[in-house]
Protein backbone atom coordinates (compact mmCIF):
# COMPACT_ATOMS: atom_id res chain seq x y z
CA UNK A 1 0.00 0.00 0.00
CA UNK A 2 1.52 3.59 -0.82
CA UNK A 3 0.34 6.46 1.75
CA UNK A 4 0.62 9.85 2.22
CA UNK A 5 -1.42 11.82 4.60
CA UNK A 6 -4.21 12.15 2.47
CA UNK A 7 -4.20 9.90 -0.14
CA UNK A 8 -3.02 6.19 -0.15
CA UNK A 9 -3.61 3.45 -2.78
CA UNK A 10 -4.31 -0.51 -2.32
CA UNK A 11 -2.68 -2.85 -4.13
CA UNK A 12 -5.97 -5.25 -5.76
CA UNK A 13 -5.47 -8.77 -6.39
CA UNK A 14 -7.66 -9.23 -9.73
CA UNK A 15 -10.86 -10.72 -8.95
CA UNK A 16 -11.38 -13.53 -12.15
CA UNK A 17 -8.08 -14.67 -13.41
CA UNK A 18 -4.48 -12.57 -14.48
CA UNK A 19 -3.18 -11.23 -17.16
CA UNK A 20 -0.99 -14.26 -18.52
CA UNK A 21 -4.24 -16.25 -17.48
CA UNK A 22 -6.28 -13.79 -19.85
CA UNK A 23 -3.41 -13.96 -22.45
CA UNK A 24 -3.18 -17.80 -23.06
CA UNK A 25 -7.13 -18.31 -22.75
CA UNK A 26 -7.61 -15.41 -25.43
CA UNK A 27 -4.58 -16.03 -27.59
CA UNK A 28 -5.95 -19.68 -27.63
CA UNK A 29 -9.61 -19.07 -28.55
CA UNK A 30 -10.98 -18.82 -32.47
CA UNK A 31 -10.99 -16.21 -33.40
CA UNK A 32 -8.40 -14.92 -31.28
CA UNK A 33 -8.93 -11.91 -28.94
CA UNK A 34 -7.11 -9.93 -25.91
CA UNK A 35 -9.51 -8.36 -23.28
CA UNK A 36 -9.28 -4.36 -23.92
CA UNK A 37 -8.62 -3.75 -20.13
CA UNK A 38 -4.88 -4.76 -20.54
CA UNK A 39 -4.56 -1.67 -23.26
CA UNK A 40 -4.18 0.18 -20.06
CA UNK A 41 -0.42 0.14 -18.52
CA UNK A 42 1.57 2.99 -18.09
CA UNK A 43 2.10 3.41 -21.54
CA UNK A 44 -1.09 2.50 -22.80
CA UNK A 45 -2.42 5.24 -20.17
CA UNK A 46 0.31 8.08 -21.81
CA UNK A 47 -0.75 7.28 -25.59
CA UNK A 48 -4.94 7.15 -24.60
CA UNK A 49 -4.40 10.50 -23.42
CA UNK A 50 -2.53 11.31 -26.58
CA UNK A 51 -5.65 10.15 -28.58
CA UNK A 52 -7.93 12.53 -26.17
CA UNK A 53 -5.91 14.93 -28.18
CA UNK A 54 -6.61 14.27 -31.70
CA UNK A 55 -9.28 15.96 -33.81
CA UNK A 56 -11.21 12.70 -34.96
CA UNK A 57 -11.31 11.40 -30.97
CA UNK A 58 -14.84 13.84 -30.36
CA UNK A 59 -15.71 11.90 -27.25
CA UNK A 60 -13.42 13.32 -24.45
CA UNK A 61 -14.08 17.05 -25.50
CA UNK A 62 -17.60 16.31 -25.66
CA UNK A 63 -17.97 14.69 -22.77
CA UNK A 64 -15.59 17.57 -21.22
CA UNK A 65 -17.49 20.24 -22.49
CA UNK A 66 -20.93 19.05 -20.76
CA UNK A 67 -18.99 18.92 -17.30
CA UNK A 68 -17.69 22.19 -17.71
CA UNK A 69 -20.98 24.13 -18.20
CA UNK A 70 -23.13 20.99 -16.30
CA UNK A 71 -20.99 19.71 -13.38
CA UNK A 72 -22.49 21.89 -10.65
CA UNK A 73 -25.95 20.79 -12.16
CA UNK A 74 -24.79 17.44 -12.40
CA UNK A 75 -23.96 17.51 -8.30
CA UNK A 76 -27.50 19.13 -7.34
CA UNK A 77 -29.13 16.43 -9.00
CA UNK A 78 -26.98 13.77 -6.88
CA UNK A 79 -27.59 15.27 -3.79
CA UNK A 80 -24.60 16.94 -3.42
CA UNK A 81 -22.35 13.49 -3.08
CA UNK A 82 -19.50 13.78 -0.57
CA UNK A 83 -18.22 10.78 -1.89
CA UNK A 84 -17.60 10.57 -5.40
CA UNK A 85 -16.23 7.52 -6.69
CA UNK A 86 -14.86 6.38 -10.30
CA UNK A 87 -13.86 3.58 -12.29
CA UNK A 88 -11.06 4.18 -14.58
CA UNK A 89 -10.47 7.76 -14.40
CA UNK A 90 -6.79 7.53 -15.55
CA UNK A 91 -5.41 10.74 -15.62
CA UNK A 92 -8.34 12.37 -13.46
CA UNK A 93 -8.70 15.40 -15.93
CA UNK A 94 -12.23 15.26 -16.10
CA UNK A 95 -12.85 13.74 -12.45
CA UNK A 96 -11.23 17.06 -10.71
CA UNK A 97 -14.07 18.98 -12.61
CA UNK A 98 -16.96 16.95 -10.49
CA UNK A 99 -14.79 17.15 -7.32
CA UNK A 100 -14.21 20.65 -8.08
CA UNK A 101 -18.38 21.14 -8.29
CA UNK A 102 -18.66 18.69 -5.36
CA UNK A 103 -16.68 21.22 -3.67
CA UNK A 104 -18.47 23.79 -4.24
CA UNK A 105 -21.71 22.11 -2.51
CA UNK A 106 -20.23 20.41 0.38
CA UNK A 107 -17.23 21.45 2.95
CA UNK A 108 -15.26 18.21 2.14
CA UNK A 109 -15.15 15.37 -0.18
CA UNK A 110 -13.46 11.82 -0.35
CA UNK A 111 -13.20 10.32 -4.19
CA UNK A 112 -12.29 6.57 -4.40
CA UNK A 113 -10.44 6.20 -7.34
CA UNK A 114 -10.05 2.35 -9.22
CA UNK A 115 -8.02 2.22 -12.06
CA UNK A 116 -5.97 -0.84 -13.42
CA UNK A 117 -2.61 1.30 -13.83
CA UNK A 118 -1.24 1.97 -10.43
CA UNK A 119 1.37 4.81 -11.99
CA UNK A 120 -2.32 6.73 -12.96
CA UNK A 121 -3.93 6.67 -9.35
CA UNK A 122 -0.50 7.72 -8.00
CA UNK A 123 -0.41 10.97 -10.50
CA UNK A 124 -3.70 12.46 -10.32
CA UNK A 125 -4.10 11.74 -6.85
CA UNK A 126 -1.00 14.07 -5.77
CA UNK A 127 -1.96 16.50 -8.47
CA UNK A 128 -5.64 16.69 -6.90
CA UNK A 129 -4.82 16.77 -3.28
CA UNK A 130 -1.91 19.80 -3.79
CA UNK A 131 -4.54 21.47 -5.92
CA UNK A 132 -7.35 20.72 -2.80
CA UNK A 133 -6.89 20.57 0.86
CA UNK A 134 -10.72 19.30 1.64
CA UNK A 135 -10.10 16.82 -0.87
CA UNK A 136 -8.79 12.92 0.81
CA UNK A 137 -8.39 10.09 -1.96
CA UNK A 138 -7.97 6.42 -1.91
CA UNK A 139 -7.10 4.46 -4.63
CA UNK A 140 -7.64 0.88 -5.82
CA UNK A 141 -4.90 -0.78 -8.24
CA UNK A 142 -7.11 -3.23 -9.74
CA UNK A 143 -9.38 -3.94 -12.17
CA UNK A 144 -13.22 -2.79 -11.69
CA UNK A 145 -15.06 -5.72 -9.97
CA UNK A 146 -11.99 -5.82 -7.54
CA UNK A 147 -12.36 -2.11 -6.41
CA UNK A 148 -15.75 -2.48 -6.17
CA UNK A 149 -15.69 -5.92 -4.01
CA UNK A 150 -13.03 -3.74 -2.08
CA UNK A 151 -15.02 -0.43 -1.81
CA UNK A 152 -16.75 0.74 1.09
CA UNK A 153 -18.39 3.50 1.36
CA UNK A 154 -19.21 5.67 4.60
CA UNK A 155 -19.85 9.56 3.69
CA UNK A 156 -23.86 10.96 3.69
CA UNK A 157 -23.99 10.25 -0.08
CA UNK A 158 -21.91 8.94 -2.55
CA UNK A 159 -21.80 9.91 -6.66
CA UNK A 160 -20.09 6.89 -8.82
CA UNK A 161 -18.78 7.82 -12.21
CA UNK A 162 -18.45 5.97 -14.79
CA UNK A 163 -17.15 8.20 -17.86
CA UNK A 164 -15.60 8.03 -21.36
CA UNK A 165 -18.36 5.85 -22.73
CA UNK A 166 -16.30 3.22 -21.08
CA UNK A 167 -18.97 1.10 -20.24
CA UNK A 168 -18.85 0.68 -24.51
CA UNK A 169 -16.00 -0.77 -24.09
CA UNK A 170 -17.92 -4.27 -22.56
CA UNK A 171 -20.69 -6.30 -24.75
CA UNK A 172 -24.22 -5.95 -23.66
CA UNK A 173 -24.03 -9.27 -20.89
CA UNK A 174 -20.70 -7.84 -19.69
CA UNK A 175 -22.33 -4.08 -19.47
CA UNK A 176 -25.65 -5.57 -17.75
CA UNK A 177 -23.33 -7.90 -14.95
CA UNK A 178 -20.70 -4.47 -14.52
CA UNK A 179 -24.14 -2.52 -13.88
CA UNK A 180 -25.27 -4.84 -11.12
CA UNK A 181 -22.16 -4.60 -9.17
CA UNK A 182 -21.70 -1.08 -9.13
CA UNK A 183 -25.40 -0.93 -8.23
CA UNK A 184 -24.38 -3.59 -5.22
CA UNK A 185 -21.98 -1.50 -4.40
CA UNK A 186 -23.80 1.76 -3.91
CA UNK A 187 -26.69 2.26 -1.24
CA UNK A 188 -30.39 3.63 -1.28
CA UNK A 189 -30.01 7.81 -2.39
CA UNK A 190 -27.09 7.44 -4.09
CA UNK A 191 -26.49 7.67 -8.25
CA UNK A 192 -24.51 6.98 -11.55
CA UNK A 193 -22.99 9.14 -13.67
CA UNK A 194 -23.01 7.43 -16.89
CA UNK A 195 -20.93 8.43 -19.68
CA UNK A 196 -22.56 6.88 -23.66
CA UNK A 197 -21.13 8.31 -26.48
CA UNK A 198 -24.62 8.29 -28.97
CA UNK A 199 -25.09 6.71 -32.37
CA UNK A 200 -23.92 8.52 -35.89
CA UNK A 201 -22.94 8.60 -38.81
CA UNK A 202 -20.31 5.73 -39.47
CA UNK A 203 -17.29 7.90 -40.91
CA UNK A 204 -17.39 9.89 -37.49
CA UNK A 205 -16.92 7.16 -35.44
CA UNK A 206 -14.64 4.74 -37.57
CA UNK A 207 -12.20 8.37 -37.55
CA UNK A 208 -12.20 8.64 -34.03
CA UNK A 209 -10.95 4.83 -33.95
CA UNK A 210 -8.56 4.89 -36.75
CA UNK A 211 -6.79 8.39 -36.54
CA UNK A 212 -4.51 9.35 -39.69
CA UNK A 213 -1.62 9.91 -37.44
CA UNK A 214 -1.71 6.46 -36.36
CA UNK A 215 -1.67 7.15 -32.22
CA UNK A 216 -4.92 4.94 -32.13
CA UNK A 217 -2.58 1.72 -33.87
CA UNK A 218 -0.17 2.47 -31.55
CA UNK A 219 -2.54 2.08 -28.67
CA UNK A 220 -4.06 -0.68 -29.54
CA UNK A 221 -0.54 -2.39 -30.85
CA UNK A 222 0.91 -2.03 -27.22
CA UNK A 223 -1.26 -4.90 -26.07
CA UNK A 224 1.01 -7.29 -27.67
CA UNK A 225 4.27 -4.68 -25.99
CA UNK A 226 3.16 -5.92 -23.25
CA UNK A 227 3.14 -9.10 -23.95
CA UNK A 228 6.45 -9.32 -24.83
CA UNK A 229 8.10 -7.42 -22.13
CA UNK A 230 6.04 -8.69 -19.56
CA UNK A 231 5.42 -12.65 -20.55
CA UNK A 232 8.73 -13.24 -22.90
CA UNK A 233 6.84 -12.47 -26.53
CA UNK A 234 8.02 -12.78 -29.53
CA UNK A 235 4.92 -10.16 -31.52
CA UNK A 236 7.03 -8.67 -34.45
CA UNK A 237 4.50 -5.39 -33.89
CA UNK A 238 5.40 -4.44 -37.90
CA UNK A 239 3.49 -7.24 -38.83
CA UNK A 240 0.55 -6.11 -37.43
CA UNK A 241 -2.02 -3.54 -38.86
CA UNK A 242 -4.57 -2.06 -36.66
CA UNK A 243 -8.13 -1.86 -38.54
CA UNK A 244 -11.73 -0.54 -36.56
CA UNK A 245 -14.78 -1.28 -38.47
CA UNK A 246 -18.62 0.38 -37.49
CA UNK A 247 -21.62 -1.98 -37.46
CA UNK A 248 -24.65 0.13 -37.49
CA UNK A 249 -27.20 -2.41 -36.40
CA UNK A 250 -25.28 -3.68 -33.07
CA UNK A 251 -24.30 0.27 -32.88
CA UNK A 252 -20.52 -1.34 -32.25
CA UNK A 253 -17.30 -0.39 -33.53
CA UNK A 254 -14.87 -3.81 -33.49
CA UNK A 255 -10.94 -2.68 -33.48
CA UNK A 256 -8.92 -5.43 -34.46
CA UNK A 257 -4.97 -6.27 -35.18
CA UNK A 258 -5.02 -8.09 -38.69
CA UNK A 259 -1.71 -9.96 -38.81
CA UNK A 260 0.17 -8.70 -42.61
CA UNK A 261 2.77 -11.82 -42.90
CA UNK A 262 2.70 -15.23 -40.76
CA UNK A 263 4.49 -15.39 -38.49
CA UNK A 264 5.76 -17.75 -35.45
CA UNK A 265 4.90 -16.46 -31.92
CA UNK A 266 6.39 -17.47 -28.44
CA UNK A 267 5.40 -17.02 -25.12
CA UNK A 268 7.95 -17.87 -22.74
CA UNK A 269 6.11 -17.44 -19.14
CA UNK A 270 3.08 -19.42 -21.10
CA UNK A 271 5.49 -21.96 -22.08
CA UNK A 272 2.85 -21.36 -25.96
CA UNK A 273 3.69 -21.45 -29.41
CA UNK A 274 1.23 -19.52 -31.73
CA UNK A 275 1.42 -19.92 -35.72
CA UNK A 276 -0.68 -16.67 -36.47
CA UNK A 277 -1.45 -16.40 -40.65
CA UNK A 278 -1.41 -13.62 -42.58
CA UNK A 279 -4.76 -12.50 -42.58
CA UNK A 280 -6.08 -13.94 -38.75
CA UNK A 281 -7.24 -11.14 -36.63
CA UNK A 282 -6.70 -10.58 -32.80
CA UNK A 283 -9.76 -8.52 -31.48
CA UNK A 284 -8.84 -5.90 -28.87
CA UNK A 285 -11.83 -3.86 -28.42
CA UNK A 286 -15.48 -2.95 -28.57
CA UNK A 287 -16.93 0.42 -28.66
CA UNK A 288 -20.67 0.33 -28.40
CA UNK A 289 -22.41 3.62 -28.97
CA UNK A 290 -26.43 4.05 -27.63
CA UNK A 291 -29.80 6.08 -28.45
CA UNK A 292 -31.62 7.04 -25.63
CA UNK A 293 -34.25 4.15 -25.45
CA UNK A 294 -30.82 1.94 -24.98
CA UNK A 295 -29.31 4.06 -22.50
CA UNK A 296 -32.96 3.05 -20.33
CA UNK A 297 -32.87 -0.55 -21.04
CA UNK A 298 -29.31 -1.06 -20.01
CA UNK A 299 -29.42 1.08 -16.55
CA UNK A 300 -32.82 -0.68 -15.81
CA UNK A 301 -31.45 -4.02 -16.50
CA UNK A 302 -28.38 -3.01 -13.82
CA UNK A 303 -31.14 -2.03 -10.94
CA UNK A 304 -31.37 1.92 -11.92
CA UNK A 305 -33.86 4.20 -13.29
CA UNK A 306 -32.68 6.96 -15.47
CA UNK A 307 -33.16 10.57 -13.52
CA UNK A 308 -31.99 12.96 -16.35
CA UNK A 309 -29.18 13.33 -19.20
CA UNK A 310 -26.75 16.80 -19.99
CA UNK A 311 -25.44 16.44 -23.91
CA UNK A 312 -22.83 18.24 -25.73
CA UNK A 313 -23.82 20.65 -28.18
CA UNK A 314 -23.55 18.94 -30.76
CA UNK A 315 -25.38 15.81 -29.46
CA UNK A 316 -22.64 13.03 -29.98
CA UNK A 317 -22.33 12.12 -26.62
CA UNK A 318 -24.35 11.85 -23.32
CA UNK A 319 -24.00 12.14 -19.35
CA UNK A 320 -26.98 10.62 -17.71
CA UNK A 321 -27.36 10.43 -13.79
CA UNK A 322 -28.79 7.41 -12.75
CA UNK A 323 -30.94 6.47 -9.29
CA UNK A 324 -30.24 3.20 -7.42
CA UNK A 325 -34.50 2.06 -8.17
Amino acid sequence: MLSTQRWHIRRLRASVSTFADDVREGLLAVPRRLPAKYLYDALGSLLFDAITALPEYYLTRAEREILERDGDAVVAAAGSPDELVELGGGSGAKTQLLVEAALRATPSVQLHAVDIAEEAIEAAARRMVERHPALTIVGYAGDYEAGLEALRLDGRRALMLFLGSNIGNLDPHDACALMLLMRTALRTGDALLLGTDLRKDSAVLEAAYSDALGVTAAFERNILVRINRELGGTFDLARFRHVAAYDVESGCVTSRLVCLRSQEVHIAALGLTLRIQAGETIHTENSYKYDEAEIDAMAAAGGFERVTSWYDAAHAFALSLLRVA
